[in-house]
């Protein structure tokens, strides 16, 4: 105690400013812990090393609203932080990241004080908002930016923390089902031992009924998953192996029809400590998100091609989606839906035009008559195909009337963004068969959009809209509530029986933010 006493003391020697002016008045000496707040990189040069300026301006910020007080001298507080953060390895994150100094081996006293705080404030941080920075790895535009301040909320929770710390810290984790659901599910799966299972070889489909030597390894690997009770003898493809692998696809967001092809050889080789791994990854993802999720309005997860609507928190509907392929992908969003447009004519988008539309007219005359696409001036103004010079066509525009064959079929949802992306209904209907649903240039096809048009409207609204896409024209129909709506890129959850639900990474993410967020717990 007489040490700590004396550390103390010989700081606020050390950093009171005993200045006198030039009249001869003392200086009456500033409190220690403001002091040594205001001079941290020569105080305590080893903790300043590791903050940057919002970091040390919340450091700052956090002690002054306790009024710039020591605040772990006792032992109860300070193990009540540690117990909170070995936990955090149930959210996925690594407790060493947040490891507190020993006091006992600690020179100065309070610049061990300031790093434990840091500790605390880092912690809380990255439980409420992510470790890593959604921007840099996975942007997410908003139409509107987002009214929580996070150095505000993290500097609330810090101060409820000091007298309840178990309360802060779940305040901190996110509320979602979402997350919380995924968090039970891997605090379980870390202490379990991992699975184990070999790899399936490449080779031609194999459909029910068939005959491949890989069976008996498909078997096991069905084994090891849970799939499937016991390994049959032979090679055959038997009815209760063809069942095995449905159950498999269907909760790996795969065509469940029981042909193994390239896509099903894929998920089934992914190794079983990467499968523990993504659910850290997604985790990370359902912190970013919670951010941005309301409690009424659509959420779409990309990876999966799945949009949900939410009426009160809980998800009331579900429908499968078409998402852009990995060379042109839906981007991450969150925006309002204004208006519906009904009966809608197709506009080719500028990258759809350069990549796709025109290669094609330049190969065939006859395409835009095929495709029956209007050429119109950059004022709307028809022209005649013979008056472009295809080769270098300029600033013209392709439309397509509104009609059974529209790309954009019956109705369009459409909500403020830099992409020119929307949700829509399509006469592609058969690909919502397959999974993955990776099939158009960004834009988000629906597959029962008019039920979901149904979940958008009022009454009168729905009324409105049907006698409109009676008359066969094209209408603007502007919402009279405009409707959240959430595009965000997740590849596990926990499905409403408690199992997991995979997603096959379609855009290549989870090992880059795996990556990133660092070794295996």
């Amino acid at each position: 105690m007489f040490k700590k006493h004396a550390c103390y003391l010989s700081l606020c020697l050390l950093v009171a400013p005993l200045v006198a002016t030039a009249d001869e008045v003392l200086v009456e000496p500033s409190n220690p812990v403001q002091l040594a707040l205001g001079q941290l990189s020569s105080v305590c040069p080893g903790l300043a090393a590791q903050l940057d300026v919002p970091a040390e301006a919340r450091l700052q910020a956090f002690y002054q609203q306790q009024g710039n007080v020591a605040l772990w001298p006792e032992d109860g507080r300070r193990k009540a932080l540690q117990d909170q953060l070995l936990l955090l390895a149930d959210d996925g994150l690594d407790p060493a990241h947040y490891r507190l100094a020993d006091v006992a081996a600690t020179s100065n006293v309070l610049c061990s004080d300031f790093e434990t705080s840091q500790h605390y404030l880092q912690a809380l941080h990255d439980l409420h908002y992510g470790r890593l920075q959604q921007a840099h790895y996975e942007p997410l535009w908003h139409s509107q930016p987002p009214s929580e301040d996070p150095a505000v909320a993290v500097l609330a929770l810090a101060t409820a923390g000091l007298t309840d710390m178990p309360a802060a810290f779940d305040q901190a984790r996110p509320s979602a089902k979402l997350y919380r659901s995924l968090r039970t599910a891997y605090a379980t799966q870390r202490l379990q031992p991992l699975a184990q299972w070999g790899v399936i070889a490449d080779g031609p489909l194999l459909r029910p009924g068939g005959e491949d030597p890989r069976v008996p390894a498909l078997a096991r690997r069905l084994v090891s998953g849970g799939q499937l009770a016991s390994v049959p003898k032979g090679n055959q493809y038997d009815n209760e192996l063809v069942e095995a692998v449905k159950r498999f696809q269907a909760s790996h967001s795969l065509q469940a029809d029981g042909v193994i092809g390239p896509g099903t050889v894929a998920e089934l080789n992914v190794s079983p400590a990467l499968r523990r791994e993504q659910l850290r990854v997604n985790l990370e993802r359902f912190r970013w998100l919670a951010q941005d999720l309301e409690p009424d309005g659509i959420l779409v997860n990309v990876a999966a091609a799945q949009l949900s609507v939410y009426q009160g928190g809980v998800p009331v509907w579900q429908t499968r989606l078409q998402v852009g392929r990995a060379e042109r992908q839906t981007p991450l969003l969150k925006s309002r839906i204004t208006r519906l447009t009904l009966n809608p004519t197709w506009t080719i988008p500028p990258t759809i035009m350069r990549e796709d539309k025109l290669p094609a007219i330049r190969l065939n005359p006859e395409y835009l008559r095929q495709q029956n696409l209007k050429v119109l001036d950059s004022e709307g103004r028809a022209l005649s195909p013979e008056q472009v010079d295809w080769s270098h066509p300029g600033n013209i525009l392709l439309r397509q009337d509104a009609g059974p064959r529209n790309p954009l079929g019956k109705i369009v949802m459409r909500f403020p963004n830099p992409f020119s992306v929307y949700l829509h209904d399509t006469p592609s209907q058969p690909l919502f068969s397959k999974g993955p649903r990776a099939f158009s240039s960004g834009c988000v096809r629906v597959e029962q959009p008019m039920l979901l048009r149904d979940l958008l409207v009022n009454p009168a609204e729905k009324a409105r809209t049907e006698e409109l896409l009676a008359t066969g024209l094209t209408h603007e129909f502007r919402l009279a509530t405009p409707v959240p709506v959430l595009l965000g890129y997740w590849t596990v959850q926990v499905d409403n029986q408690g199992a997991l639900l995979y997603a096959p990474d379609i855009y290549g993410r989870d090992g880059v933010l795996l990556k990133a967020l660092g070794a295996v717990l």
